[in-house]
């Protein structure tokens, strides 16, 4: 049975009862998420439109808050003024412009009972819309996280996040089995706990290099500003093809930020991580994100390729410098690239222009 939040909330006894609890105590169960084989979570942080039409200018038919999540049945082509993405997405209420939808699937898993013999924990990759997870430290330390806490914002995880698990409990309010959660790497030492149901361990196979036969000199990234696009080649033959987002022109008020440029010229991987939580940039124009999948970081201490769940608008700059791209394309160039990364440790650095050379190019047309 999965209890609903209201009937979990009478269940402790309100939220008086609930602060008195442990907090692996205070675990949510997952929510009803709509049932379709294909989802979309509006990742925007604030408000979208549903519309009558695939059109920017058509009739709202409603409005949806953050992180609703909607049957995704296809995508059309429509118009929306002043985006180069004209992607829509229908539902069953009406269109959606396809950028404020992070597409997500619901893929509950049976949870491990125990830790794996031998290991000090696992990767997971959460499989599911979002999850809701409780801190265990009373004080958190990272800068979203106290935002989240100051401002009674939801603290959630998203489908594609991938994250260290350590530890297993049952929870002695709904019976369920739940997971301590890690960030190995670039961790302001938060721990949190959340349904295990929500996360698929990773395999091995999983992070397989892909054509490991190939001479590594004979390996490169080409990312072009210009069209937005990212090519993997071997020997000059294209062999991997996406969308990306790379860094962003302007910022959200117009103005002209250098900064955030995607650094034009030949670089080469010097670090990978399964996950990473990646921060920067400055008060009000600076960035704080944890369990960022797939990381592939080429320049500079902080620059990388790497997975997005935070936005679907690929094909126009978007990033605070970073590369973008869909967490399964993502996944396809860190097995690719090198060097090559085992499930254990998760990440690996390395001195020098030993790893995959990337370049990142403009074209005019």
């Amino acid at each position: 049975m999965t209890l609903s939040r209201r009937d979990f909330i009478k269940l402790v006894g309100g939220a008086a009862g609930m602060l008195a609890l442990t907090p692996f105590s205070r675990v949510f169960p997952l929510p009803d998420f709509p049932q379709s084989p294909r989802l979309g979570r509006n990742c925007t942080g604030g408000k979208i439109t549903i519309h009558s039409q695939p059109q920017g200018n058509a009739t709202v038919v409603k409005e949806i808050y953050e992180d609703t999540v909607v049957a995704w049945l296809r995508e059309r082509t429509g118009y929306m003024e002043g985006q180069f993405n004209q992607r829509w997405v229908e539902t069953p209420e009406g269109f959606i412009h396809a950028a404020g939808l992070q597409p997500v699937e619901y893929h509950p898993n049976e949870p491990l009972k125990e830790m794996p013999a031998g290991k000090a924990g696992f990767w997971a990759e959460v499989s599911v819309p979002y999850v809701d997870f409780v801190l265990e430290n009373p004080v958190p330390g990272s800068p979203w996280l106290k935002d989240a806490v100051q401002w009674n914002r939801p603290t959630r995880l998203y489908y594609s996040q991938v994250m260290w698990i350590d530890q297993i409990k049952v929870s002695d309010v709904t019976g369920n089995l739940i997971y301590r959660i890690n960030e190995l790497y670039g961790s302001y030492g938060d721990i949190f706990w959340a349904e295990a149901a929500a996360f698929r361990p990773l395999t091995a196979e999983e992070v397989a290099p892909l054509s490991p036969e190939i001479d590594p000199a004979e390996k490169k990234v080409v990312a072009n500003l210009t069209y937005q696009t990212l090519s993997c080649q071997e020997a000059g033959r294209e062999v991997f093809f996406c969308q990306m987002s790379s860094g962003a022109k302007w910022d959200a008020n117009g103005n002209a930020v250098d900064a955030w440029s995607t650094p034009i010229g030949e670089h080469w991987t010097w670090r990978k991580s399964l996950s990473i939580h990646m921060a920067g940039g400055t008060v009000g124009g600076g960035y704080d994100t944890p369990g960022v999948s797939w990381t592939n970081l080429f320049s500079g201490t902080g620059v990388a390729i790497h997975s997005t769940f935070w936005h679907n608008l690929y094909g126009t700059p978007r990033s605070h410098g970073c590369i973008n791209v869909r967490p399964e394309d993502a996944k396809w160039i860190f097995r690719w690239t090198t060097p090559l990364v085992s499930l254990d440790p998760g990440d690996l650095t390395i001195q020098g222009d030993g790893g995959t050379h990337v370049v990142v190019e403009e074209r005019t047309f």
